[in-house]
């Protein structure tokens, strides 16, 4: 299978053509997006969806003066009294709009007084139960992803995050979002490290992705799409909690990726390369080139999903439909 003739690959190339459509129609979210009145909200979701729920945490928080609190459904099922969630917004994310457990712990959210809102990328509301129980929708796009790995989606979760942030406190400018459309479109087109990358990951007996705040969640999810596509024993840390004991399981026989915000690495990152060298672990420093951080994590993002293709395709697999995997994710 040649990449081109994948349907990961094909998402991947519309990122950013999507991007630029959300942007046009980002005004709306100055009504849709909800916070309860002492600047507070929550959120819930899963898998990549879970994922950008912590780049939203990491911006909304640095950025917009926005507490942010992560909800875990099983806590909501399981509790032995009714929580006090009057007045409070609730974000959901999922990518179909139909993952039962995170509809099912909105329901009930709002049910304790919870405002709700869906962030989901299908625009028929017959089959988006999440969006027709929140009553508030930010759609995405309306561009069904198909393949398994989410990827399009995924960066317009980001995208919708860096544009909440932009309607409650204007902390970024036109230009930010006008440049990173244009990075996003050489990064869907480029075979980042070329094929002696592929081969360096391919030799790798363990991948680990290390990122500090909001490229946190970048790590996160470049070690899902690498588990999910390639079959890849991936894993994604903050620079904190790597040097907090998984270091110690990384050998010569590994490979880090380090993300950092600029060029120049911050001490936290240093440290984490400071500790592989000291263990013989290889490493492979991503830089983030003139853009903007938080910006930056976008083109970054997508050249680590596009690896991952690439890898998948090196290892003879399907990377739009990986066995044993499903596009919804039933879990409830």
């Amino acid at each position: 299978m040649k990449i081109q003739d994948t349907l990961t690959c094909g998402d991947i190339g519309e990122i950013p053509s999507l991007l630029e459509k959300f942007s046009a129609r980002a005004e709306s979210l100055k009504t849709l997006a909800l916070r309860s009145s002492d600047k507070t909200v929550y959120l819930v979701g899963r898998g990549s969806s879970g994922t950008a729920t912590l780049f939203a945490k990491y911006i909304w928080e640095t950025y917009a003066g926005t507490i942010t609190n992560f909800v875990h459904p099983h806590s909501i099922f399981e509790a032995r009294k009714p929580l006090n969630f009057k007045g409070q917004a609730v974000w959901a994310f999922s990518q179909s709009g139909r993952s039962q457990d995170i509809v099912a712990c909105l329901e009930k959210l709002m049910k304790w007084g919870a405002k709700g809102v869906a962030v989901t990328n299908e625009p028929d509301l017959k089959n988006n139960p999440l969006a027709r129980l929140a009553g508030r929708h930010i759609l995405l796009s309306d561009s069904k992803e198909v393949p398994v790995a989410a990827t399009k989606s995924f960066e317009l979760q980001l995208w919708a995050v860096l544009w909440a942030a932009q309607a409650w406190s204007g902390c970024f400018n036109a230009k930010d979002f006008k440049t990173t459309v244009s990075a996003a479109a050489r990064a869907a087109a480029e075979n980042y490290g070329g094929e002696a990358l592929v081969r360096k990951v391919m030799g790798a007996n363990m991948l680990g992705f290390v990122g500090r705040g909001p490229l946190n969640a970048v790590a996160e999810d470049s070690a899902l799409k690498f588990r999910e596509m390639a079959k890849a024993h991936a894993l994604g840390y903050s620079a904190a909690e790597f040097l907090h004991g998984p270091v110690g399981a990384y050998t010569g026989r590994d490979l880090v990726f380090l993300f950092t915000p600029s060029n120049k690495l911050p001490e936290d990152i240093l440290q984490v390369k400071r500790a592989l060298v000291e263990r013989g672990t290889p490493y492979h420093i991503v830089k983030p080139g003139a853009l903007k951080f938080p910006f930056s994590c976008i083109p970054t993002d997508i050249r680590m999903k596009r690896l991952a293709l690439r890898l998948s395709l090196a290892k003879g697999l399907n990377p739009d439909n990986p066995r044993g995997l499903n596009k919804v994710t039933q879990t409830f």
